[in-house]
């Protein structure tokens, strides 16, 4: 044979080679903004780049059950997704993209029964096969809880609620996935890879227990099967590739011995994936490439433990909403991955190797322990202040690890010397959501409310009340509700109404802490300040908006309390009015804000003037966020003290601001 000849036949065997490669996982963008015209065409411009599926990405409001001309929605419209409040705003989301075609990711949590509901009235417009739809719910309430913060109802009856979708899906959508257990947020949160194994699975184990009564037995493993899981990749990659394969091992141990379902089929862990935003640095924020690359290395490597659904952030999310080009970066990255390398022609790369298995164990042996503990407090419900505290604790440990450069962050605290980036020139490198898009979108609404019938709506609220009140399965009705033009803050508020309102735990005491290594300067300066005062100094921490990420705020008062201040914290979801009357009644001496959605300018504008008009003016008020750099220099205009962005890490700095703003010897000096 020749050498051509030969050359041609291994050719010809890396082609069959190449045809028996796996096929890749689904490759999404999590995305939404502006509108629900703005963001279909930004759906239909990554699907042409080659994106296999959809994430949705809805506002706060929508998130947490308000219409946009809601007070609570100030400055929150389209600002972290896209505003769903009715059947025309999700027909136009997915207009000229054929349902039954698709997969649909949607992360909605306290309202996923009405999206899904509206997901469904749109399928059937378009004429599709609702039983053969694809996709999943996010519809993970027990985690909002612990992290996220996009909960309504008290835990049991969203746990009821999560059934609810559960057993619907089974019996009328059964490909569709009626329930992420998201650990994702948990990681965002501070938690321990142990941890979030353990309250993950604890989670799952609560929602099966709620699943197994309503099916007959011989149909509860297929039921099972089809609950996923929506995780986390973090920067430590031997650590979090070990840590899904642990994850598949404990969930098939979990549905083998403590529901004991035999088909192997319905044991398999499931999950999707988006990796780490909470690593992402504004600092030289190019590196956050590397690290995202290195992030789906975790979750693609390992053939045992592969992801069914990959999305990336972008590498400036630190800094601001995306820009399409941005995802589009993003993209690529699983594309190149899936389509140039070789990785989906072999077996998995990591079986049989002991430094895997010998962590692999020791992670499973400790979420084994955490499990067992908290099933010793009635399970993932029942633990849900202990499992709050055990985040913000660790959340503190991995931010004073960096403080003190026992963890490195490259550009963070070490290599921070760096040229200026071109990836930031002209547009500051983000996209911004234009001002005039919430009025825009209110308009459309009361057009909506105008135009529908009245007596339909009153007649589908009335029967979402009565399936609510009667502990019956709210699927139908919800999505009987869709058609007839009811709006999503109407359906939530039939849900506080019959369930009521939760405040979730903050996991901050505000007793005295022991956590006081390093801090000897900081308290000595508390204490100093405060005999001027003639009181303790008292800090108030606030979080006005729908805000739910309290990441931030939790460690602001964490840290406060430690250093020997009278912190006050109530949480999540403050109106501005809120805040200011808890400021006059507290007699605070500085108040903080912490607002990572994007609408600071409205919020902080609306509690400077409330503060002004109580008498107020003369606290100092000091701002935390995601903000942009020209939007820091508009709020030090309008009056705020301080403005503080993720590269101002160090809190003890923070700390000893909030010390000097407080001194009526330094106020008085400035």
């Amino acid at each position: 044979m020749s050498q051509m000849q030969q050359e041609h036949t291994r050719d010809k065997k890396v082609d069959a080679s190449d045809r028996q490669a796996d096929h890749p996982w689904l490759i999404r963008t999590y995305a939404g903004h502006s509108t629900a015209k703005a963001s279909n065409a930004l759906y239909r411009g990554n699907l042409a780049k080659g994106q296999t599926g959809l994430s949705v990405a809805f506002d706060l409001p929508t998130q947490t059950g308000y219409d946009s001309d809601h007070v609570l929605s100030r400055g929150e419209v389209g600002k972290v997704g896209v505003p769903v409040c009715h059947l025309g705003d999700m027909r136009t989301l997915f207009d000229q993209i054929p349902l039954d075609q698709m997969n649909t990711s949607m992360t909605i949590n306290a309202t996923a029964p009405w999206l899904l509901a509206l997901y469904i009235a749109v399928a059937e417009e378009q004429g599709a096969d609702v039983s053969a739809l694809q996709g999943t719910v996010q519809n993970d309430l027990i985690k909002e809880y612990l992290s996220r913060g996009t909960y309504i109802c008290p835990p049991k009856p969203s746990l009821k609620m999560i059934g609810d979708v559960a057993e619907y899906c089974y019996t009328h959508i059964p490909k569709w996935n009626p329930m992420n257990v998201c650990s994702y947020h948990l990681q965002e949160a501070g938690a321990t890879p142990q941890q979030e194994l353990a309250f993950a699975l604890a989670t799952a184990c609560a929602v099966l227990d709620e699943l197994k009564p309503r099916v007959p037995a011989e149909d509860f493993p297929a039921l099972a099967g089809r609950i996923s899981f929506f995780v986390n990749a973090g920067i430590r990659f031997v650590t979090e590739m070990c840590k899904m394969r642990a994850f598949a091992d404990l969930w098939d141990e979990i549905l083998r011995d403590r529901y004991g379902i035999e088909n192997p089929k319905f044991r398999r862990f499931r999950y999707g994936v988006q990796v780490n935003s909470l690593g992402l640095t504004e600092q030289q924020p190019e590196n956050n490439v590397y690290r995202i690359l290195i992030e789906m290395l975790a979750v693609t490597l390992s053939k045992k433990a592969r992801a069914r659904a990959v999305q990336l952030p972008a590498w400036n999310e630190a800094l601001g909403l995306p820009r399409p080009w941005d995802q589009q970066w993003s993209m690529r990255m699983q594309q190149i991955l899936a389509y140039e390398t070789d990785l989906l022609e072999f077996d998995d790369l990591f079986d049989g190797n002991p430094a895997v298995d010998a962590k692999v164990e020791a992670l499973k042996e400790g979420a084994r322990h955490e499990l067992e503990m908290l099933d010793g407090m009635g399970g993932a419900i029942g633990a849900i202040e202990y499992m709050k505290a055990r985040l913000v604790d660790s959340n503190a440990d991995r931010l004073g690890r960096i403080e003190a450069g026992e963890t490195t962050v490259v550009g963070v605290n070490k290599f921070t010397t760096t040229e200026p980036s071109p990836l930031q020139s002209g547009d500051g490198g983000i996209m911004r959501v234009d001002p005039a898009t919430e009025a825009e979108q209110i308009d459309r609404l009361n057009a909506w409310r105008e135009e529908r019938d009245d007596e339909a709506v009153k007649t589908a609220l009335a029967a979402l009340r009565e399936a609510a009140s009667k502990n019956e399965n709210i699927m139908p009705a919800s999505i009987a509700a869709a058609k007839a033009g009811v709006t999503t803050g109407e359906w939530a508020e039939q849900m506080r109404q019959i369930h009521g309102q939760y405040r979730g735990p903050t996991g901050v005491s505000g007793s005295p802490s022991n956590r006081t290594e390093g801090l000897d300067d900081i308290r000595e300066a508390v204490d100093a300040v405060s005999k001027k005062l003639g009181r303790r100094l008292k800090f108030l921490m606030g979080k006005p908006g729908l805000d739910g990420h309290s990441n931030g705020a939790e460690q602001i008062a964490f840290r406060a309390r430690d250093c020997g201040m009278d912190i006050s914290y109530e949480g999540i979801r403050l109106t501005p009015e809120e805040i200011v009357t808890a400021a006059l009644e507290d007699e605070a001496h500085v108040i903080g804000l912490s607002i990572l959605s994007g609408s600071h300018m409205p919020l902080v504008e609306d509690l400077l003037n409330r503060m002004r008009e109580a008498g107020l003016g003369h606290v100092p008020l000091i701002v935390g966020g995601i903000i942009p750099e020209e939007d820091s220099k508009r709020l030090l205009e309008m009056g705020v003290a301080r403005v503080y962005t993720p590269k101002d890490f160090e809190l003890n700095t923070i700390m000893m601001d909030i010390v000097t703003l407080a001194d009526p010897k330094a106020v008085a000096a400035e």
